[in-house]
């Protein structure tokens, strides 16, 4: 079940993989480095370890420390390669049988499939891999990649060949972390929508990750982010690159910076902490106000509520405490349930925001309900005024590429002036990081940044099918009618 009451965008998806030197309890570092990924989905996650050439996987839905318990991870064998992932599902429902790593096994051999982002042409993938005969068992659209690989596999004299040529073929994000009997391959898309990184372990291993953060929490030393494009093979043999696929003009979405990403990770050569302060400054400089403090929504608006602070000169102060220990299956049907509920998950600290004008900084609106509870909340703890500034700009058109934003139904910058939307979420004002100050956030990025949520402008052609749920309707609708 989705965490509804909150009204935030949700990404797809980490990945992780590994390749030691000599045979140890790979699952165990997964285990670790999954954790330190865990905020890129929480529905559902698994891990696969290769033994000797013999792949056997373990996932189920839930977060990375239930579904992994002592016995479960015990219960994995040692190898010398392993793949993990965490889910958060934007194409396919969530069950046990959309969680990843996908384990196929084939004529020559096997593979294991991790992959974060969203394709675009996933159901033509589909239908014509089913009319020559491919049974699918999930509604995610991985499977598809998985059965573009293999088919591939049947005919090349490799693994990395067989997914260089099923690249040709797969069309939106997809970074990729692939596992065969003997080797390890990392692939991120020609556009370089979601984030992959290489590290290297002490002992002379070889990781991949979404963030630089697992590296960190497993003791990997970063080496570079994979290139747009780029296809990375690890073996025996050392790393080898195939950048046959390089060459497009990079564009990592924006919202990695904004509000995905860990703020300790690096992404494309810049801090993602570092970003969300510039963000904060831009802002300050642009929607200037009289204000008494500066504070942030927990966790993502705190950095950019420190930049605005800085910037403008007016303090900083802790305007909210976190529950932490509220579960995601804490969720109400109704909307005054939901708005009800934010102030279990947040609560205000009066003596900061009493009888004060008060900037709230937030990362973005979508669909408004939870910045008005938030503002209510503050309303109630005794603030004046309260002013919100965001450090992205309006959210208005659709994202087909890795987010469950999938149509401008519920988006409120998409059906009202931010006027409307003023008064809509009870503020004295409102200000919006302008678009062209979003190229400007990272400070050393190799690749440019998609910013199509903003100005609708997609760096590739949009899917046929522009709904994401109707992917898995009309899968329900042909296999009804078969029945």
């Amino acid at each position: 079940m989705r965490e509804e009451i909150f009204d935030k965008l949700h990404e797809e998806c980490g990945v992780f993989g590994i390749f030691e030197p000599e045979s140890c309890d790979v699952a165990s570092t997964v285990y670790r480095a999954l954790y330190a990924l865990q905020h890129r989905g929480q529905e559902s996650c698994g891990i696969a370890v290769n033994d000797d050439g013999v792949i056997t996987g373990y996932k189920d839905t839930g977060l990375v420390s239930d579904v992994f318990t002592e016995g479960v991870l015990r219960s994995l064998p040692g190898g010398r390669m392993a793949i993990g992932h965490c889910r958060y599902a934007t194409t396919g429902a969530q069950h046990r049988d959309n969680a990843q790593p996908l384990v196929i096994r084939h004529i020559k051999g096997g593979m294991a499939l991790a992959h974060n982002g969203n394709l675009t042409n996933a159901a033509e993938l589909r239908t014509e891999f089913e009319l020559n005969g491919a049974i699918f068992h999930t509604t995610s659209d991985t499977e598809a990649i998985a059965y573009a690989i293999t088919r591939e596999r049947l005919k090349a004299a490799s693994i990395q060949q067989a997914v260089c040529r099923a690249m040709d073929t797969l069309k939106g994000a997809y970074s990729l972390v692939i596992m065969s009997p003997r080797k390890l391959i990392a692939v991120r898309d020609p556009i370089g929508f979601r984030p992959l990184c290489i590290g290297r372990l002490s002992n002379g291993g070889w990781v991949v990750a979404s963030e630089s953060c697992a590296l960190t929490a497993i003791g990997a030393e970063f080496v570079r982010d994979v290139r747009p494009g780029e296809l990375i093979t690890i073996s025996d043999a050392g790393l080898e690159s195939d950048t046959s696929h390089c060459g497009h003009k990079g564009a990592t979405c924006v919202f990695e910076f904004i509000y995905f990403a860990r703020p300790d990770s690096v992404l494309d050569g810049s801090c993602v902490h570092t970003a969300r302060q510039r963000a904060g400054a831009f802002l300050a400089l642009e929607h200037p106000v009289q204000a008494d403090v500066v504070i942030g929504v927990p966790d993502s608006g705190l950095d950019a509520a420190l930049g605005y602070s800085r910037q403008s000169g007016i303090p900083y102060g802790v305007g909210f405490v976190k529950n932490k220990y509220i579960g995601r299956t804490f969720i109400q049907p109704e909307q005054k349930e939901r708005e009800n509920a934010v102030s279990i998950k947040l609560s205000p600290i009066a003596s900061t925001v009493r009888d004060k004008r008060v900037i709230l900084v937030d990362d973005s609106i979508v669909r408004g309900t939870t910045i008005r509870a938030i503002v209510s909340l503050l309303r109630s703890a005794g603030a004046r005024e309260v002013h919100v500034r965001l450090s992205a700009p309006p959210f208005k058109h659709p994202c087909y590429f890795g987010t469950d934003i999938d149509s401008t139904d519920n988006l409120i910058a998409a059906n009202h002036t931010i006027d409307e939307i003023r008064e809509i979420i009870g503020v004295d004002s409102i200000g919006y990081l302008n678009v062209d100050f979003v190229d400007k956030l990272a400070d050393n990025s190799t690749c440019g940044f998609c910013d199509a949520c903003f100005t609708g402008k997609y760096p590739v052609e949009p899917p046929k099918m522009a709904r994401k749920s109707k992917f898995e309707e009309k899968i329900g609708v042909a296999r009804e009618g078969s029945e």
